[in-house]
């Protein structure tokens, strides 16, 4: 089915913004609360937020087999579950719907009363309900700088780094939706000079640049899927802020990695932008430094040119930009992440979240983290209100922003943004 969607001609009757994230070309996926308190699936064209489930029972969806339930649900799971064949029926049809030459709704103002949505009318809610959640640690610019600094820069990388998409199983219940508030979190941590742990606030709240893929179902127990089938698995990207707590990260982490220093919140961008929207952002990825085993071996070019960017707002202040990278810059793509995650036969399901791991470039104002950023706190950043930060104060708000620009279309995936409180009271 070919990807009319994308045709960098194409203009929408509805107003869109010559530098916004979501042009007709873009149609991400999401859900959202309606001003009349119902959840709905939907789509963004601009600032306008689109109804499916309200245009399917209006019959636009006639010409395509969809359940009659499809986008009445509080999730995205079962149309994720349908296959990249739907999904990319669906966007093609919006597309069509929303063309500047298509008068069908665009002169039906009953329908368009129904199905068009202000985005102060909506709430944006947690897109898919998330069974699994894997994070990988993919960047080796991010790999050599925290190795440099617990290790030495020889040794900085790992020896299995270069060879496997290194990766740990997280957990789901704390992954949250933009706009949701994050508590400072409390744990063990070492001081340097103590000699007992003591219990505390972190005082290395952190965040992370990622970027995360989200599955459909894949594969039975068992069965391995090849590289160069992955991509018909991946639904979409959105962003992830994966918040870390540094102090706590680094008594807790020997022997079995990450635990409470990173499960207290992950944060991701509510709009999902399909792959088959980034199909024209396509690029070559870094060359391996070192042979890959056959199983991680590909055909074609596996990474994408997305822009990103973080920023750091303190409380009834301006933001800061404290970082820009790119996601090309990740050494092991989606394809290997996902080959090797199913190598052993592990099951993959809709829904299923894939964060790529702090996504870091070449140089210091590109690094993904403040651990990098600052040096693990030698180098403190000045925010536009002349306050410093080392890592995240309480009451700062983080903001990720992420598109895609290539001969005039951009595509965009919004931002991720989240307030730290202080620790939590009960009141």
């Amino acid at each position: 089915m070919p990807l009319s969607a994308n045709n960098p001609d194409r203009k929408s009757w509805l107003h869109v913004d010559k530098n916004s994230d979501f042009p007709i070309q873009n149609i991400p996926f999401g859900v959202f609360l309606t001003r009349d308190d119902i959840i709905t699936i939907g789509t963004r064209i601009g600032d306008t937020a689109i109804d499916l489930g309200a245009l399917h029972q209006l019959g636009y969806f006639d010409d395509i087999p969809l359940t009659d339930d499809i986008f009445l649900q509080d999730t995205l799971n079962d149309f994720i579950a349908d296959g990249r064949k739907t999904w990319r029926a669906v966007r093609n049809k919006v597309a069509e719907i929303f063309d500047v030459n298509n008068k069908t709704l665009k002169n039906n103002v009953k329908h368009k009363e129904i199905v068009l949505f202000r985005l102060d009318e909506i709430e944006m809610q947690l897109p898919v309900q998330i069974g699994d959640y894997t994070d990988f640690h993919s960047s080796i610019e991010h790999a050599t700088n925290i190795g440099s600094m617990v290790r030495d820069i020889d040794n900085a990388l790992l020896p299995n780094w270069l060879h496997i998409p290194v990766a740990y199983h997280g957990r789901s219940s704390s992954i949250i939706p933009s706009g949701i508030s994050v508590y400072r979190p409390q744990g063990q941590s070492f001081p340097d000079g103590a000699t007992e742990p003591i219990f505390g606030p972190s005082k290395a709240v952190d965040f992370e640049l990622e970027m995360a893929f989200i599955t459909t179902v894949a594969n039975d127990l068992g069965e391995p899927i090849p590289a160069d089938e992955t991509e018909e698995y991946i639904f979409g990207l959105v962003l992830l802020n994966d918040w870390s707590a540094r102090d706590i990260q680094k008594w807790e982490y020997l022997p079995l990695g990450p635990f409470s220093s990173k499960n207290f919140a992950s944060s991701i961008s509510p709009w999902i932008v399909t792959l088959d929207a980034l199909e024209p952002f396509r690029v070559e990825g870094p060359k391996p430094i070192k042979p890959q085993l056959s199983y991680l071996h590909f055909t074609g070019k596996k990474s994408f040119d997305i822009n990103l960017e973080v920023a750091i707002q303190p409380k009834n202040a301006k933001e800061t930009i404290v970082s820009k990278t790119n996601f090309k810059h990740m050494y092991w793509n989606m394809s290997q992440q996902l080959a090797h995650h199913t190598i052993n036969g592990c099951p993959i399901n809709a829904g299923d979240l894939m964060g790529s791991g702090t996504i870091s470039g070449p140089t210091p104002d590109s690094y993904g983290s403040m651990l990098e950023l600052t040096w693990g706190g030698e180098k403190p950043i000045k925010m536009k209100d002349g306050s410093e930060r080392t890592f995240i104060n309480d009451n700062d708000t983080v903001i990720m922003r992420g598109h895609c620009e290539k001969d005039g279309t951009r595509i965009g995936f919004g931002e991720v943004s989240s307030q730290l409180l202080p620790v939590f009271v009960k009141k």
